[in-house]
């Protein structure tokens, strides 16, 4: 695999009286946990009633190789470079990231909701958890809940998952999940605690017509994009990426 602009860590940042000023607005807010911490509040759902079901959410039939480009940004560290992510349906994925510098690059073999990162922690770092991982590769695969809800929202379809009580996900019992779906493309998942966002997935179509994913813990102060540049169907892979040390 050509790696043109392999993996690069920008490294540490110095701290500024504003980065030390947010430290401690985080730590009051640690002890303030049972509220929710820094987490904003879910607002409610928006849109129409209706009983649509969702549209199904699967791999592509045929697999698939995504060049693309990354950062990665938290309040001490910042690293990007460029990978490459490889699907195969029904539930396979492997994502590698290549530093910039040159530096020994890291992966993470997805299967069903079984995740594997070997080696230097900084891919486990940066990924979401599995089901929002899923969730940036347009498949939904959310742990079992006991209610949902569904409005209509112009040409989207907005649900709420979770212990719902007869509401939606902003006034959820424990965790909740909220999805957005243009047509059958899924354009954003949020995890919610107690009616707070906590971390969510974006996904939107850039101008070249290539998905660009933003993924985001509120809490944590934590941030990964990706932009991904080329997309190519392939015949299959070698059942070698797929094995996990």
């Amino acid at each position: 695999m050509n790696r043109s602009t392999a993996m690069t860590i920008i490294g540490p940042r110095r701290a500024t009286g504003l980065a030390n000023l947010w430290r401690a607005v985080c730590g009051m807010c640690a002890l303030v946990a049972v509220v929710g911490g820094c987490a904003k509040s879910a607002i409610p759902l928006r849109g129409v009633p209706t009983s649509e079901a969702l549209p199904p959410t699967a791999l592509a039939p045929r697999p698939q190789q995504m060049r693309f480009t990354w950062s990665y940004r938290d309040e001490t560290f910042e690293a990007n470079g460029d990978g490459v992510v490889r699907v195969q349906a029904p539930d396979r994925a492997r994502l590698d990231f290549f530093l910039r510098n040159g530096m020994a690059g890291g992966y993470a073999i997805l299967i069903g909701d079984s995740l594997t990162v070997p080696g230097i922690d900084l891919v486990r770092r940066f990924l979401p958890p599995v089901p929002l991982l899923w969730a940036t590769l347009g498949r939904v695969a959310l742990p079992p809940t006991c209610d949902t809800v569904a409005r209509r929202d112009g040409d989207t379809l907005r649900a709420d998952l979770g212990d719902l009580r007869g509401g939606d996900a902003s006034k959820a019992i424990g965790r909740a999940w909220r999805l957005a779906l243009t047509g059958r493309d899924l354009v954003r998942v949020d995890r919610i605690e107690q009616g707070k966002v906590v971390e969510w997935v974006t996904r939107s179509r850039g101008a070249t017509g290539h998905w660009e994913l933003r993924y985001v813990h509120e809490r944590a102060k934590r941030g990964l994009r990706i932009v991904v540049t080329d997309t190519l169907t392939v015949e299959g892979f070698d059942d070698a990426i797929w094995r996990r040390p």
